[in-house]
C-alpha cells in the first residue's frame, strides 16, 4: 500500500492536463453490453474503476484490449455470462449499471449488492423498483441481486424519489431495449447522463430530454457498436482549481469543459480567485488568502457534493467563517476529523460544517476514508507548513490519474512512497 507525502507552503504555477472523466467512462464500458459490436472508446482515464469495470466485463465473455495510452476497445459480440462477482463488486458502487444493459440484451443478471466509498447509504433499491415498473422479476438471495425478464421489458413512466445519477443512467440503458415507450422523471441531469445519452443515441437509441429533470426513451431500436470520447473529468478540474486557490497559485487547466463546473466556479470566484475560460481551458489564479462563503451541496447544476471536501480545505485558511450544508450524502464529513489534526478548526451539527479559517495548517499524519477527502487531503497539505503525509491512497487512485504528478509537474514538492505502517 502507498502513501502521498507533501512537504506544503509552495505556489502552483504552470499548465495541467485534464484526463476523462470516470464518471462518464464507467457507464459508456457498461452501455457496450447493450449489443454486440467492437466498440472504441478514446480519452479513458487510467484508474482503479475503470480496471475494475474491465474486469467485470471480461468475466461476461467481453474482449477487451487496450488501442493506445486512453484508448480502449470492447468487444461484446459474445457475451457468455449474465453474473458478476462479489469479489469485483465490492470495491465500486458503479458495477451496478451492468443490472440495466444486462437485462436489455439477455433477459436476465446476476450482481452482487455494489460497495464502493464508506460516504452514506447510497442503496440501489431506486434502480431495481424502476425495473420492476419495467416488468423485471428482482429477488435478492444471499447478498446477491436476481433479475429477469424472460418475456422482455416494457416501456414504463418512473418517477425516481430521489435523484440519483446511476439510477438515471442504469433506467435509461434498460428502457433502450424495452418494448414501447420509457419516461423517467426527477432524472439526474448531470453532464455524464447527458453523456451517456448521446452514445447511445449513436448507438441508434432514441432518447430526448437528457439534461432536464424529463428523459423520454423510445425503446426498441436496433443498437450498433461505435466510437466514443469520454469527457473530461469536471471533479478533476474543480481539485486542481481548489489546489490553485488554497496556494494563490496560478493554472492553467487544459482539455476541460468549463460549461460543466459553472457552480464551483462562481464559488471560488467569490472566495477571491480570478478565473478566465476558453472553450476547452480555464485559468485560475488563487487569493493572497480566501474570503468566507456559504456553500450547499445539491445535485447538478448546483454545488457538486464531489467538490465539498476540497473547497471545505481551502476555506479553512479563509479570513473568517464558512458555513458548508451537505444536503446530498448523510456521512460525508469524514475528512473533518482528519483536517483539525492539521489544525483546521472546524465545527460540525448535523447537515452543517462551521469552518472558522485559521492563519495556516500544519502537515500531519491523517487518513484518508473516501475519494474525495483523499483529494481534500491532499489540497490541504498543499499549503501546510512542513509534511503531510496521506495514507490509505487506494481510494484515490479509483479517481485520479497520476495527481500526484501532474501536481510536481507545477511546483508541488509531493510524491508518492510505500506505506509499512498496518492501518
Amino acid at each position: 500500500m502507498d502513501k502521498i507525502v507533501i512537504d506544503g507552503g509552495r505556489r502552483l504555477e504552470g499548465e495541467i492536463c485534464i484526463a476523462g472523466a470516470k464518471n462518464a467512462a464507467l457507464p459508456a464500458f457498461a452501455a457496450t453490453i447493450l449489443c454486440p459490436g467492437k466498440f472504441l472508446l478514446t480519452n479513458v482515464p487510467n484508474l482503479k474503476d475503470v480496471d475494475t469495470i474491465i474486469a467485470l466485463l471480461k468475466e461476461m465473455g467481453a474482449v477487451i484490449n487496450k488501442e493506445g495510452p486512453n484508448a480502449v476497445s470492447v468487444d461484446t459480440e459474445r457475451l457468455a455470462h449474465c453474473e458478476v462477482s462479489y469479489d469485483l463488486v465490492r470495491t465500486m458502487r458503479a458495477s451496478c449499471l451492468v443490472l440495466g444493459p444486462l437485462l436489455a440484451r439477455m433477459g436476465k443478471s446476476r450482481i452482487s449488492l455494489p460497495g464502493g466509498c464508506a460516504i452514506g447509504e447510497r442503496p440501489i433499491n431506486l434502480h431495481l423498483k424502476g425495473f420492476q415498473g419495467m416488468g423485471a422479476n428482482i429477488t435478492l438471495e444471499e447478498g446477491y441481486v436476481n433479475a429477469d425478464a424472460p418475456d422482455g421489458l416494457v416501456g414504463h413512466k418512473i418517477y425516481l424519489d430521489l435523484v440519483t445519477v446511476t439510477g438515471t443512467e442504469n433506467l435509461m440503458m434498460a428502457a433502450t431495449g424495452a418494448k414501447g415507450t420509457t419516461i423517467l422523471e426527477n432524472a439526474a441531469r448531470e453532464p455524464e447522463v447527458v453523456f451517456l445519452a448521446d452514445m447511445l443515441n449513436k448507438m441508434g437509441a432514441d432518447v430526448h430530454g437528457a439534461g432536464t429533470d424529463k428523459i423520454t426513451i423510445n425503446g426498441g431500436k436496433p443498437l450498433k457498436a461505435v466510437e466514443m470520447e469520454i469527457i473530461p473529468d469536471r471533479v478533476e478540474t474543480g481539485t486542481f482549481m481548489a489546489a490553485a486557490a488554497i496556494t494563490a497559485g496560478q493554472l492553467k487547466l487544459v482539455g476541460c469543459n468549463p460549461a460543466h463546473l459553472e457552480a464551483v466556479t462562481m464559488k471560488l470566484a467569490e472566495i477571491g480567485c480570478k478565473i478566465t475560460e476558453g472553450s476547452d481551458w480555464l485559468e485560475i489564479t488563487g487569493p493572497a488568502r480566501p474570503k468566507p462563503v456559504e456553500i450547499e451541496t445539491n445535485p447538478y447544476p448546483s454545488f457538486p457534493t464531489d467538490m465539498q471536501a476540497q473547497v471545505m480545505a481551502v476555506l479553512s485558511v479563509a479570513d473568517g467563517t464558512s458555513v458548508i450544508t451537505e444536503s446530498v450524502f448523510e456521512n460525508r464529513y469524514m475528512h473533518v476529523a482528519e483536517m483539525r489534526r492539521m489544525g483546521a478548526n472546524i465545527l460540525l451539527k448535523g447537515r452543517n460544517a462551521f469552518v472558522h479559517g485559521v492563519g495556516s495548517l500544519s502537515g500531519a499524519q491523517v487518513m484518508a476514508t473516501d475519494l474525495r477527502a483523499s483529494a481534500s487531503l491532499i489540497v490541504a497539505g498543499l499549503a501546510a507548513k512542513g509534511k503531510t503525509h496521506v495514507r490509505r491512497v487506494y481510494h484515490l487512485d479509483r479517481g485520479y490519474e497520476r495527481i500526484e504528478e501532474k501536481l510536481r509537474m507545477v511546483g508541488a514538492n509531493i510524491e508518492r512512497k510505500p506505506d509499512r505502517k498496518r492501518d
